[in-house]
């Protein structure tokens, strides 16, 4: 466990702030609300993360703030092995980047382009086995 995250008694290291960002030793960062970084993998819930996007036309780069959870699988927390987390840090409240999820929070979810195919029916006659 890194020296980071060893030592911190019940298991579950408090925060002073709503978000935490948590870096990883692949150089990606996740922003949400630690739980559990005591044990060997530790929970993060309501998990943003940014994503750099290049306008080629305009030689213009912006950073756009994306919600985990519109995915196909949905999910609703991820769950990190802390031997991959160099660092954690308090998310200002007053910061760029908490003003930003405050307002993603007041926007409605984003519309997928690409939708999965949707499951029949739970009362669709299914046909015999072998047909």
């Amino acid at each position: 466990m890194p020296a980071l995250l060893a030592g911190c008694g019940d298991g579950d290291l408090k925060f002073p702030t709503e978000y935490q960002a948590v870096f990883l030793d692949n150089g990606q960062v996740f922003f949400g609300k630690v739980e559990q970084a005591g044990s060997s993998y530790l929970t993060l819930r309501d998990v943003y993360y940014v994503r750099r996007q290049v306008d080629q036309d305009k030689k213009e780069a912006r950073n756009l703030l994306i919600k985990r959870g519109n995915e196909a699988h949905a999910p609703d927390l991820m769950r990190i092995n802390t031997r991959h987390v160099v660092f954690m840090e308090p998310v200002g409240p007053d910061s760029p980047l908490a003003k930003l999820i405050r307002e993603a929070k007041t926007l409605p979810a984003p519309k997928e382009e690409k939708k999965l195919p949707a499951p029949p029916p739970k009362d669709a006659k299914k046909p015999p086995p072998g047909k």
